[in-house]
């Protein structure tokens, strides 16, 4: 079908959907002239999903709204990825589709930098022995003392917007950067090497820290798995940003537990909450954070900035969308 189009006689009504974060105070600042209201649970989203022409959601969407979404002609997801959107159904409804991506950018990009330097500084330690008020002496073995980055390699598995500007950062600490892409558009890109994702067993021996910052799609499911661990050399650092299912679970507790690689930041779990049994809770070698890689004060308005750019193409009816998923 093809996409609904937007009235020229009336605004369109906007519905921010999320748990936690404060799109609508965020949007009155903006003193723009739209309709607009906010709905915390999905409850809410379904007694008036009928009154939406745009919805601005990612967590607490469902592809059975769209039966029921009468004049929803356009939904802005807040996330980059876009994985929980049937796009076969979003088609047949004729409703647009427009990611997020670029909004947590330098978010997400800043918290690698800082899991990283806080595995080489060993951070993470010296809270712990803060904790037990513990004093730690002077290390005379080299093996065992806080590092340095420079002159480390770092493989960045997806060269987006976010492995971009992560490498962009890591540059600034004299660390080497090579990355890989699904789709291979050119060998070198802001200096970096890039390759595809096939030849990932060639390049995962020479990295210091490896970064997951890929969609999730089939191809890159379990993209990492215990094969791809035992080639990862012992001193190096593990970092997933993207998706926890791109990532064998058990096969990344098992290279922890059997220090196969020397430690792992983690912020996408492959189910989320993480359970309470999950063994990454306890592991010393694990900084975990709760799928907040991507959250910061200036959140609300870097997803706007991508709202109210597509609100002024679907009124000029002007395609393609900023990161519109669908044609």
């Amino acid at each position: 079908m093809p996409s609904k189009k937007f009235s020229r006689n009336r605004s369109p009504v906007i519905c921010f959907a999320h748990r936690a974060y404060k799109f609508s105070e965020a949007f009155s600042r903006r003193n723009l002239d739209f309709c607009y209201f906010s709905v915390c649970t999905i409850e809410e989203l379904e007694a008036r999903i009928d009154e939406v022409d745009v919805l601005v959601i990612s967590g607490l969407w469902e592809n059975k709204l769209l039966k029921s979404a009468s004049k929803l002609k356009f939904v802005q997801s807040i996330s980059a990825g876009v994985e929980q959107y049937d796009i076969e159904l979003f088609k047949k409804y004729g409703v647009l589709l427009a990611s997020g991506k670029g909004g947590n950018s330098n978010a997400v990009s800043q918290h690698v930098m800082a899991v990283i330097l806080s595995f080489s500084r060993q951070l993470h330690l010296c809270r712990d022995n803060q904790i037990k008020k513990h004093w730690r002496e002077m290390i005379g073995n080299p093996n065992f003392r806080e590092d340095e980055l420079s002159d480390k390699t770092m493989l960045i598995v997806g060269f987006g917007n976010i492995g971009k500007m992560i490498s962009k950062y890591a540059s600034v600490f004299g660390m080497r950067i090579i990355a890989t892409r699904r789709h291979l558009e050119k060998e070198s890109e802001n200096g970096v090497m890039v390759y595809s994702h096939e030849l990932l067993p060639e390049l995962i021996p020479s990295a210091d820290v490896i970064v997951l910052a890929c969609p999730l799609t089939d191809e890159t499911t379990h993209l990492f798995s215990a094969s791809e661990f035992k080639l990862m050399r012992q001193t190096a650092y593990f970092i997933n940003v993207s998706r926890g299912k791109i990532v064998d679970e058990e096969a990344l507790v098992f290279a922890l537990k059997n220090k196969l690689i020397s430690g792992a930041g983690v912020d996408v779990m492959f189910e989320e909450p993480l359970p309470k049994d999950s063994p990454l809770w306890s592991l010393k070698n694990v900084i975990l954070t709760p799928h907040t890689a991507g959250e910061t004060r200036r959140y609300e308005d870097n997803i706007l900035d991508i709202l109210i750019e597509n609100l002024k193409l679907l009124d000029k009816n002007d395609r393609p969308l900023l990161n519109q998923v669908l044609d």
